[in-house]
Protein backbone atom coordinates (compact mmCIF):
# COMPACT_ATOMS: atom_id res chain seq x y z
CA UNK A 1 0.00 0.00 0.00
CA UNK A 2 1.12 3.63 -0.97
CA UNK A 3 1.99 5.93 1.38
CA UNK A 4 0.43 8.79 1.78
CA UNK A 5 1.89 12.21 0.20
CA UNK A 6 1.71 15.60 2.94
CA UNK A 7 0.32 18.21 1.33
CA UNK A 8 -2.12 16.14 -0.98
CA UNK A 9 -5.86 17.07 -0.57
CA UNK A 10 -6.77 15.00 2.37
CA UNK A 11 -3.17 14.63 3.97
CA UNK A 12 -1.75 17.30 6.06
CA UNK A 13 1.28 18.29 5.03
CA UNK A 14 4.22 21.07 5.89
CA UNK A 15 3.21 24.83 4.80
CA UNK A 16 -0.94 23.99 4.90
CA UNK A 17 -3.10 26.23 6.50
CA UNK A 18 -4.94 24.26 8.97
CA UNK A 19 -7.30 25.02 11.73
CA UNK A 20 -7.25 23.71 15.72
CA UNK A 21 -10.37 22.74 16.93
CA UNK A 22 -10.48 22.22 20.84
CA UNK A 23 -13.78 22.08 22.22
CA UNK A 24 -16.16 25.09 20.72
CA UNK A 25 -12.72 27.17 19.87
CA UNK A 26 -10.88 27.14 16.72
CA UNK A 27 -7.36 28.74 15.39
CA UNK A 28 -5.82 28.87 11.75
CA UNK A 29 -2.10 28.50 11.78
CA UNK A 30 0.32 27.35 9.08
CA UNK A 31 1.58 24.03 9.49
CA UNK A 32 5.93 24.68 9.86
CA UNK A 33 8.14 22.41 11.71
CA UNK A 34 9.58 22.86 14.68
CA UNK A 35 7.81 26.11 14.86
CA UNK A 36 6.24 27.00 18.18
CA UNK A 37 2.13 27.45 18.15
CA UNK A 38 0.50 28.58 21.22
CA UNK A 39 -3.19 27.32 21.55
CA UNK A 40 -5.36 27.57 24.63
CA UNK A 41 -2.15 29.13 26.74
CA UNK A 42 -0.70 26.14 25.55
CA UNK A 43 2.21 25.74 23.43
CA UNK A 44 2.85 23.12 20.79
CA UNK A 45 4.70 21.92 17.84
CA UNK A 46 3.18 20.03 14.66
CA UNK A 47 6.13 18.17 13.01
CA UNK A 48 4.16 15.04 14.22
CA UNK A 49 0.98 15.90 12.28
CA UNK A 50 2.47 16.10 9.30
CA UNK A 51 1.29 13.49 6.83
CA UNK A 52 -1.93 12.38 9.16
CA UNK A 53 -5.19 13.08 7.83
CA UNK A 54 -7.53 16.14 8.46
CA UNK A 55 -10.14 15.27 11.25
CA UNK A 56 -7.65 13.53 13.51
CA UNK A 57 -7.23 14.23 16.99
CA UNK A 58 -3.99 14.36 18.64
CA UNK A 59 -3.28 14.39 22.34
CA UNK A 60 -0.58 17.20 23.51
CA UNK A 61 2.58 14.91 25.53
CA UNK A 62 5.32 16.35 27.25
CA UNK A 63 7.84 18.90 25.14
CA UNK A 64 4.69 19.91 23.26
CA UNK A 65 4.54 17.05 21.17
CA UNK A 66 1.44 15.75 19.34
CA UNK A 67 0.24 12.29 19.48
CA UNK A 68 -2.37 10.30 18.33
CA UNK A 69 -5.29 9.80 20.39
CA UNK A 70 -6.68 6.46 20.45
CA UNK A 71 -10.29 5.81 19.79
CA UNK A 72 -10.61 3.66 22.28
CA UNK A 73 -11.45 6.11 25.50
CA UNK A 74 -12.02 4.03 28.70
CA UNK A 75 -15.13 5.72 30.11
CA UNK A 76 -15.49 8.18 33.53
CA UNK A 77 -18.91 7.71 33.68
CA UNK A 78 -20.56 6.76 37.18
CA UNK A 79 -22.39 3.47 38.70
CA UNK A 80 -24.83 5.19 40.88
CA UNK A 81 -26.44 8.29 40.60
CA UNK A 82 -28.56 10.23 43.04
CA UNK A 83 -32.30 11.42 42.44
CA UNK A 84 -32.05 15.15 42.67
CA UNK A 85 -29.13 18.34 44.42
CA UNK A 86 -31.32 19.52 46.50
CA UNK A 87 -28.79 18.27 49.27
CA UNK A 88 -25.65 19.36 47.85
CA UNK A 89 -23.99 22.74 48.95
CA UNK A 90 -21.66 24.10 46.78
CA UNK A 91 -19.15 25.18 49.46
CA UNK A 92 -15.58 24.40 47.81
CA UNK A 93 -15.30 21.87 50.30
CA UNK A 94 -16.16 19.15 48.20
CA UNK A 95 -13.25 18.56 46.60
CA UNK A 96 -10.02 16.30 48.68
CA UNK A 97 -7.32 16.44 45.73
CA UNK A 98 -5.82 20.01 46.17
CA UNK A 99 -3.77 22.26 43.38
CA UNK A 100 -0.51 20.58 44.49
CA UNK A 101 -1.74 17.09 44.14
CA UNK A 102 -2.71 17.90 41.01
CA UNK A 103 0.67 19.32 40.09
CA UNK A 104 2.04 16.46 41.38
CA UNK A 105 -0.48 13.96 39.27
CA UNK A 106 0.82 15.99 35.99
CA UNK A 107 4.65 15.80 36.76
CA UNK A 108 4.49 12.26 38.00
CA UNK A 109 3.40 11.97 33.98
CA UNK A 110 -0.31 10.89 34.66
CA UNK A 111 -2.53 12.34 31.77
CA UNK A 112 -6.04 14.34 31.59
CA UNK A 113 -7.99 11.00 31.83
CA UNK A 114 -6.67 9.83 35.14
CA UNK A 115 -6.64 13.02 36.64
CA UNK A 116 -10.45 13.31 35.61
CA UNK A 117 -10.85 9.48 37.35
CA UNK A 118 -9.03 10.92 40.50
CA UNK A 119 -11.20 13.71 40.39
CA UNK A 120 -14.52 11.68 40.54
CA UNK A 121 -12.63 9.44 43.10
CA UNK A 122 -12.35 12.18 45.39
CA UNK A 123 -15.07 14.03 44.95
CA UNK A 124 -17.79 13.96 47.88
CA UNK A 125 -20.82 14.93 46.46
CA UNK A 126 -20.60 13.23 43.17
CA UNK A 127 -22.44 10.44 43.70
CA UNK A 128 -25.14 12.57 45.08
CA UNK A 129 -25.31 14.17 41.92
CA UNK A 130 -27.93 13.59 38.97
CA UNK A 131 -26.68 11.50 36.25
CA UNK A 132 -27.03 14.95 33.74
CA UNK A 133 -25.30 16.54 36.89
CA UNK A 134 -23.11 13.97 37.04
CA UNK A 135 -22.25 14.15 32.85
CA UNK A 136 -21.88 18.11 33.20
CA UNK A 137 -18.99 18.09 35.92
CA UNK A 138 -17.16 15.26 33.53
CA UNK A 139 -17.28 16.76 30.64
CA UNK A 140 -15.80 20.49 32.54
CA UNK A 141 -12.98 18.57 33.82
CA UNK A 142 -12.21 17.18 30.56
CA UNK A 143 -12.17 20.31 28.98
CA UNK A 144 -9.74 21.70 31.53
CA UNK A 145 -7.13 18.78 32.12
CA UNK A 146 -7.62 16.57 28.68
CA UNK A 147 -4.90 18.44 26.33
CA UNK A 148 -6.72 16.87 23.47
CA UNK A 149 -7.09 19.14 19.82
CA UNK A 150 -8.40 18.24 16.57
CA UNK A 151 -6.94 19.46 12.87
CA UNK A 152 -9.19 20.59 10.52
CA UNK A 153 -9.33 21.21 6.94
CA UNK A 154 -9.93 24.80 6.54
CA UNK A 155 -13.36 25.69 4.89
CA UNK A 156 -15.80 28.65 4.81
CA UNK A 157 -17.88 27.65 7.49
CA UNK A 158 -14.97 26.89 10.21
CA UNK A 159 -13.24 30.02 9.52
CA UNK A 160 -16.68 31.79 9.40
CA UNK A 161 -17.49 30.73 12.82
CA UNK A 162 -13.74 31.23 14.09
CA UNK A 163 -14.07 34.52 13.09
CA UNK A 164 -17.64 35.36 14.58
CA UNK A 165 -16.34 33.80 18.05
CA UNK A 166 -12.82 35.48 18.61
CA UNK A 167 -12.54 38.77 16.63
CA UNK A 168 -16.91 39.76 15.11
CA UNK A 169 -15.77 43.19 14.97
CA UNK A 170 -13.23 42.40 11.89
CA UNK A 171 -15.85 40.42 9.77
CA UNK A 172 -18.79 43.91 10.35
CA UNK A 173 -20.74 41.25 12.59
CA UNK A 174 -21.40 38.61 9.63
CA UNK A 175 -22.46 35.94 10.92
CA UNK A 176 -21.97 32.07 9.86
CA UNK A 177 -25.70 32.01 7.93
CA UNK A 178 -25.89 35.06 6.59
CA UNK A 179 -22.74 34.66 4.98
CA UNK A 180 -24.26 31.64 3.19
CA UNK A 181 -27.57 33.43 2.04
CA UNK A 182 -24.52 35.68 0.27
CA UNK A 183 -23.52 32.83 -1.72
CA UNK A 184 -26.66 31.47 -2.97
CA UNK A 185 -28.52 35.02 -3.54
CA UNK A 186 -25.39 36.01 -5.39
CA UNK A 187 -25.50 32.69 -7.36
CA UNK A 188 -21.44 32.23 -6.88
CA UNK A 189 -20.61 29.54 -9.31
CA UNK A 190 -17.56 27.91 -10.93
CA UNK A 191 -17.08 30.27 -14.33
CA UNK A 192 -18.70 33.45 -13.33
CA UNK A 193 -17.31 36.81 -13.20
CA UNK A 194 -18.24 38.18 -10.01
CA UNK A 195 -17.42 41.89 -8.51
CA UNK A 196 -16.39 41.51 -4.67
CA UNK A 197 -16.23 44.54 -2.45
CA UNK A 198 -15.83 44.02 1.41
CA UNK A 199 -13.89 44.99 4.19
CA UNK A 200 -14.11 41.96 6.37
CA UNK A 201 -10.23 40.74 6.56
CA UNK A 202 -11.11 38.33 3.23
CA UNK A 203 -13.77 36.39 5.01
CA UNK A 204 -16.23 36.89 1.76
CA UNK A 205 -13.04 36.72 -0.94
CA UNK A 206 -12.54 33.67 0.71
CA UNK A 207 -15.83 32.39 0.25
CA UNK A 208 -16.29 33.37 -2.84
CA UNK A 209 -13.11 31.86 -4.45
CA UNK A 210 -13.70 28.89 -2.77
CA UNK A 211 -17.56 28.65 -4.08
CA UNK A 212 -15.96 28.91 -7.69
CA UNK A 213 -13.42 26.26 -7.64
CA UNK A 214 -10.52 28.23 -9.46
CA UNK A 215 -12.47 28.70 -12.52
CA UNK A 216 -13.90 31.99 -13.67
CA UNK A 217 -12.62 35.33 -12.16
CA UNK A 218 -13.27 37.79 -9.21
CA UNK A 219 -12.45 41.05 -9.38
CA UNK A 220 -11.64 42.69 -5.72
CA UNK A 221 -12.79 46.18 -5.14
CA UNK A 222 -10.45 47.33 -2.42
CA UNK A 223 -9.79 50.77 -0.46
CA UNK A 224 -6.42 52.73 0.95
CA UNK A 225 -2.85 51.58 -0.10
CA UNK A 226 -3.68 47.76 -0.60
CA UNK A 227 -6.82 44.56 -0.07
CA UNK A 228 -6.54 42.38 2.91
CA UNK A 229 -6.55 39.29 2.69
CA UNK A 230 -5.52 37.71 5.97
CA UNK A 231 -8.98 35.60 6.50
CA UNK A 232 -8.34 34.71 2.50
CA UNK A 233 -4.36 32.94 3.24
CA UNK A 234 -6.27 31.21 6.07
CA UNK A 235 -8.20 29.07 3.52
CA UNK A 236 -4.56 27.69 2.08
CA UNK A 237 -5.37 28.19 -1.61
CA UNK A 238 -3.64 27.12 -4.25
CA UNK A 239 -1.33 29.24 -6.85
CA UNK A 240 -3.94 28.30 -9.04
CA UNK A 241 -6.66 30.02 -7.48
CA UNK A 242 -5.01 32.97 -7.21
CA UNK A 243 -4.13 33.63 -10.94
CA UNK A 244 -8.32 34.12 -11.26
CA UNK A 245 -8.38 36.81 -8.41
CA UNK A 246 -7.96 40.49 -10.24
CA UNK A 247 -7.60 43.62 -7.68
CA UNK A 248 -8.46 47.31 -8.40
CA UNK A 249 -8.95 50.29 -6.21
CA UNK A 250 -11.53 52.19 -5.77
CA UNK A 251 -9.92 55.73 -6.04
CA UNK A 252 -9.66 54.99 -9.87
CA UNK A 253 -12.89 54.23 -10.25
CA UNK A 254 -14.15 57.40 -11.79
CA UNK A 255 -11.04 57.57 -14.17
CA UNK A 256 -11.91 54.12 -15.25
CA UNK A 257 -15.41 55.16 -15.77
CA UNK A 258 -14.66 58.79 -17.55
CA UNK A 259 -11.52 57.10 -19.57
CA UNK A 260 -9.21 59.53 -18.09
CA UNK A 261 -5.99 59.52 -17.16
CA UNK A 262 -4.07 56.09 -17.43
CA UNK A 263 -7.50 54.35 -18.51
CA UNK A 264 -8.05 56.44 -21.84
CA UNK A 265 -10.52 54.47 -23.62
CA UNK A 266 -13.45 55.52 -23.17
CA UNK A 267 -15.84 53.55 -22.07
CA UNK A 268 -19.86 53.90 -22.87
CA UNK A 269 -22.31 54.35 -20.62
CA UNK A 270 -25.05 51.17 -19.81
CA UNK A 271 -28.21 53.26 -20.91
CA UNK A 272 -26.43 54.71 -24.46
CA UNK A 273 -25.29 51.13 -24.86
CA UNK A 274 -28.82 49.75 -25.08
CA UNK A 275 -29.69 51.76 -27.77
CA UNK A 276 -29.75 50.53 -31.41
CA UNK A 277 -29.14 52.32 -34.41
CA UNK A 278 -29.92 50.81 -38.32
CA UNK A 279 -26.31 49.87 -38.64
CA UNK A 280 -25.82 48.24 -35.95
CA UNK A 281 -28.84 46.03 -36.12
CA UNK A 282 -27.57 45.06 -39.28
CA UNK A 283 -24.90 43.58 -37.84
CA UNK A 284 -24.64 40.34 -35.79
CA UNK A 285 -23.83 40.08 -31.96
CA UNK A 286 -20.65 38.07 -32.88
CA UNK A 287 -19.57 40.70 -34.98
CA UNK A 288 -20.03 43.55 -32.16
CA UNK A 289 -18.46 41.98 -29.34
CA UNK A 290 -15.14 41.26 -31.46
CA UNK A 291 -15.15 45.03 -32.56
CA UNK A 292 -15.95 45.88 -28.83
CA UNK A 293 -13.13 43.27 -27.74
CA UNK A 294 -10.82 45.32 -30.33
CA UNK A 295 -11.14 49.18 -29.08
CA UNK A 296 -10.55 47.98 -25.32
CA UNK A 297 -7.82 45.61 -26.68
CA UNK A 298 -5.91 48.44 -28.53
CA UNK A 299 -6.11 51.13 -25.36
CA UNK A 300 -5.18 48.47 -22.92
CA UNK A 301 -2.31 47.57 -25.40
CA UNK A 302 -1.53 51.29 -26.40
CA UNK A 303 -1.03 51.23 -22.39
CA UNK A 304 1.29 48.71 -21.62
CA UNK A 305 3.52 49.42 -24.40
CA UNK A 306 3.90 52.71 -22.83
CA UNK A 307 4.77 51.64 -19.88
CA UNK A 308 7.26 48.99 -20.89
CA UNK A 309 8.92 51.62 -22.73
CA UNK A 310 9.30 53.49 -19.57
CA UNK A 311 10.40 51.09 -17.58
CA UNK A 312 13.11 49.56 -19.88
CA UNK A 313 15.63 52.13 -19.76
CA UNK A 314 15.68 51.99 -16.06
CA UNK A 315 16.03 48.23 -15.87
CA UNK A 316 19.07 48.47 -18.60
CA UNK A 317 20.69 51.10 -16.14
CA UNK A 318 20.27 48.82 -13.40
CA UNK A 319 21.73 46.05 -15.11
CA UNK A 320 24.91 48.02 -15.76
CA UNK A 321 25.26 48.80 -12.39
CA UNK A 322 25.02 45.61 -11.18
CA UNK A 323 27.30 44.57 -13.48
CA UNK A 324 30.35 46.90 -12.78
CA UNK A 325 29.78 46.22 -9.33
CA UNK A 326 30.27 42.61 -9.60
CA UNK A 327 32.99 42.98 -11.96
CA UNK A 328 34.89 45.20 -9.56
CA UNK A 329 33.83 43.18 -6.60
CA UNK A 330 33.39 46.69 -4.59
CA UNK A 331 30.09 47.37 -3.04
CA UNK A 332 28.59 44.75 -1.79
CA UNK A 333 25.67 46.41 0.24
CA UNK A 334 25.52 49.00 -3.17
CA UNK A 335 24.82 45.43 -4.88
CA UNK A 336 21.82 44.10 -2.28
CA UNK A 337 20.05 47.40 -3.05
CA UNK A 338 20.19 47.37 -6.53
CA UNK A 339 18.75 43.69 -6.80
CA UNK A 340 15.71 45.15 -4.12
CA UNK A 341 15.37 48.12 -6.02
CA UNK A 342 14.74 45.55 -9.36
CA UNK A 343 12.44 43.21 -7.65
CA UNK A 344 10.72 45.68 -6.28
CA UNK A 345 10.00 47.72 -9.84
CA UNK A 346 9.28 44.33 -11.35
CA UNK A 347 6.94 43.24 -8.47
CA UNK A 348 4.85 47.21 -8.87
CA UNK A 349 5.08 46.44 -12.65
CA UNK A 350 3.48 42.72 -12.67
CA UNK A 351 1.32 44.39 -9.65
CA UNK A 352 0.85 47.32 -12.53
CA UNK A 353 -0.33 44.65 -15.32
CA UNK A 354 -2.51 43.21 -13.05
CA UNK A 355 -4.55 46.37 -12.51
CA UNK A 356 -4.79 46.60 -16.21
CA UNK A 357 -6.34 43.55 -17.02
CA UNK A 358 -9.34 43.78 -13.97
CA UNK A 359 -9.73 47.16 -15.99
CA UNK A 360 -10.63 45.41 -19.08
CA UNK A 361 -12.54 42.80 -17.00
CA UNK A 362 -14.68 45.66 -15.82
CA UNK A 363 -14.78 47.48 -18.74
CA UNK A 364 -16.26 44.70 -20.40
CA UNK A 365 -19.37 45.90 -18.29
CA UNK A 366 -20.64 41.87 -18.23
CA UNK A 367 -20.51 41.24 -14.55
CA UNK A 368 -22.03 38.10 -13.52
CA UNK A 369 -22.80 39.23 -10.03
CA UNK A 370 -21.89 42.00 -7.10
CA UNK A 371 -20.93 41.19 -3.81
CA UNK A 372 -20.68 44.18 -1.34
CA UNK A 373 -19.88 43.76 2.38
CA UNK A 374 -18.15 46.77 3.99
CA UNK A 375 -17.89 49.26 6.93
CA UNK A 376 -18.87 52.21 4.28
CA UNK A 377 -21.80 53.41 3.40
CA UNK A 378 -23.33 51.14 0.44
CA UNK A 379 -25.77 53.53 -1.51
CA UNK A 380 -22.74 55.20 -3.08
CA UNK A 381 -20.70 52.03 -3.75
CA UNK A 382 -23.79 50.12 -4.93
CA UNK A 383 -24.78 52.57 -7.10
CA UNK A 384 -21.31 52.74 -8.92
CA UNK A 385 -20.74 49.36 -9.26
CA UNK A 386 -23.71 48.27 -10.57
CA UNK A 387 -22.54 50.06 -13.98
CA UNK A 388 -20.27 46.87 -14.32
CA UNK A 389 -22.76 44.41 -13.73
CA UNK A 390 -24.44 42.73 -16.88
CA UNK A 391 -28.38 42.53 -17.01
CA UNK A 392 -30.20 39.60 -15.64
CA UNK A 393 -27.74 39.14 -12.88
CA UNK A 394 -27.80 39.30 -9.20
CA UNK A 395 -26.26 41.49 -6.38
CA UNK A 396 -26.29 41.05 -2.59
CA UNK A 397 -25.29 44.12 -0.35
CA UNK A 398 -24.75 43.31 3.40
CA UNK A 399 -24.79 45.83 6.14
CA UNK A 400 -24.43 45.26 9.76
CA UNK A 401 -27.10 48.30 10.35
CA UNK A 402 -30.87 48.74 8.95
CA UNK A 403 -31.01 52.38 7.97
CA UNK A 404 -28.09 52.22 5.46
CA UNK A 405 -30.07 49.24 3.64
CA UNK A 406 -33.51 51.74 3.63
CA UNK A 407 -31.62 53.99 2.18
CA UNK A 408 -30.09 52.29 -0.67
CA UNK A 409 -33.11 50.44 -1.23
CA UNK A 410 -34.83 53.75 -1.62
CA UNK A 411 -32.36 55.08 -4.12
CA UNK A 412 -32.62 52.37 -6.13
CA UNK A 413 -36.34 52.09 -6.64
CA UNK A 414 -35.99 55.87 -7.94
CA UNK A 415 -32.89 55.02 -10.18
CA UNK A 416 -34.63 51.97 -11.82
CA UNK A 417 -32.72 49.03 -13.44
CA UNK A 418 -33.04 46.58 -10.37
CA UNK A 419 -36.16 44.36 -9.85
CA UNK A 420 -37.07 42.24 -7.32
CA UNK A 421 -35.50 44.04 -4.67
CA UNK A 422 -35.88 42.54 -0.67
CA UNK A 423 -34.28 43.39 2.41
CA UNK A 424 -34.23 40.91 4.77
CA UNK A 425 -32.94 39.81 8.08
CA UNK A 426 -32.03 36.21 9.42
CA UNK A 427 -32.55 34.84 13.21
CA UNK A 428 -30.25 32.03 14.36
CA UNK A 429 -31.01 29.72 17.28
CA UNK A 430 -28.98 26.65 18.33
CA UNK A 431 -29.94 23.85 19.67
CA UNK A 432 -29.00 21.24 22.25
CA UNK A 433 -29.95 18.07 20.87
CA UNK A 434 -29.20 15.11 24.11
CA UNK A 435 -31.74 12.32 25.15
CA UNK A 436 -34.49 13.45 27.32
CA UNK A 437 -32.74 17.34 27.19
CA UNK A 438 -32.92 18.71 24.18
CA UNK A 439 -33.41 22.63 24.58
CA UNK A 440 -32.69 25.68 22.83
CA UNK A 441 -29.05 27.09 23.95
CA UNK A 442 -29.33 29.78 26.76
CA UNK A 443 -26.55 31.98 24.94
CA UNK A 444 -27.29 33.33 21.12
CA UNK A 445 -26.14 36.00 19.37
CA UNK A 446 -28.23 38.84 18.71
CA UNK A 447 -28.28 39.48 14.90
CA UNK A 448 -26.20 38.23 12.19
CA UNK A 449 -27.06 42.20 9.96
CA UNK A 450 -28.98 42.58 6.97
CA UNK A 451 -29.31 41.67 3.27
CA UNK A 452 -30.12 43.53 0.25
CA UNK A 453 -30.40 41.57 -2.92
CA UNK A 454 -32.32 42.12 -6.06
CA UNK A 455 -31.74 41.30 -10.20
CA UNK A 456 -30.13 44.32 -12.67
CA UNK A 457 -32.37 44.82 -15.93
CA UNK A 458 -31.47 46.56 -18.57
CA UNK A 459 -33.50 49.69 -19.56
CA UNK A 460 -34.54 50.53 -23.27
CA UNK A 461 -34.11 54.31 -23.04
CA UNK A 462 -34.76 54.64 -27.07
CA UNK A 463 -36.81 57.46 -27.68
CA UNK A 464 -39.69 58.12 -30.70
CA UNK A 465 -39.04 61.18 -32.70
CA UNK A 466 -42.05 63.36 -32.21
CA UNK A 467 -40.86 66.46 -33.99
CA UNK A 468 -43.74 66.75 -36.84
CA UNK A 469 -47.07 68.41 -34.65
CA UNK A 470 -49.01 67.09 -37.52
CA UNK A 471 -47.89 63.10 -37.04
CA UNK A 472 -51.15 61.33 -35.12
CA UNK A 473 -48.86 57.98 -34.61
CA UNK A 474 -48.41 58.01 -30.77
CA UNK A 475 -44.66 57.13 -29.34
CA UNK A 476 -44.34 54.00 -28.20
CA UNK A 477 -44.61 53.04 -24.12
CA UNK A 478 -41.59 52.69 -22.71
CA UNK A 479 -40.50 48.79 -21.91
CA UNK A 480 -38.09 47.01 -19.15
CA UNK A 481 -36.47 44.73 -21.11
CA UNK A 482 -34.66 41.26 -19.25
CA UNK A 483 -32.26 39.81 -20.75
CA UNK A 484 -32.05 36.30 -21.06
CA UNK A 485 -28.90 34.47 -18.71
CA UNK A 486 -27.23 32.14 -21.04
CA UNK A 487 -24.82 31.01 -18.09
Amino acid sequence: MAEPVPGCGQFIGEGDYVVLKREDVFKAVQVQRRKKVIFEKQWIYLDNAIGKNYGTMFEITGGGNLQTKSNVVASAEPKEAGADNRNIVDDGKSQKLTREDIEALKEKGIKGQEIVQQLIENSTTFRDKTEFAQEKYIKKKKKKYEANITILKPSTRILAVMYYAREPGKICQLRYDTLAQMLTLGNIHAGSKVIVMETCAGLVLGSVIERMGGFGSVIQMYPGGGPVRAATDCFGFPKSFYETLYEFPLNKLEALMSGTGRYSCQVIPAEERTEKTDEESSRSDGEKQDAARDVVGDCLAKESEESMETSQPENEDARKSCGEVSENHKGGQSLDKKQLAIAKKRKQDERRKRESEAAKLLQARNADGLILASRFHPTPLLLTLLEFVAPSRPFVVYCQYKEPLLECYTKLREKGGVINLKLSETWLRNYQVLPDRSHPKLVMSSAGGYLLHGITVARDTTKTSTSNPESTEEPAPKKQKVTEDKS
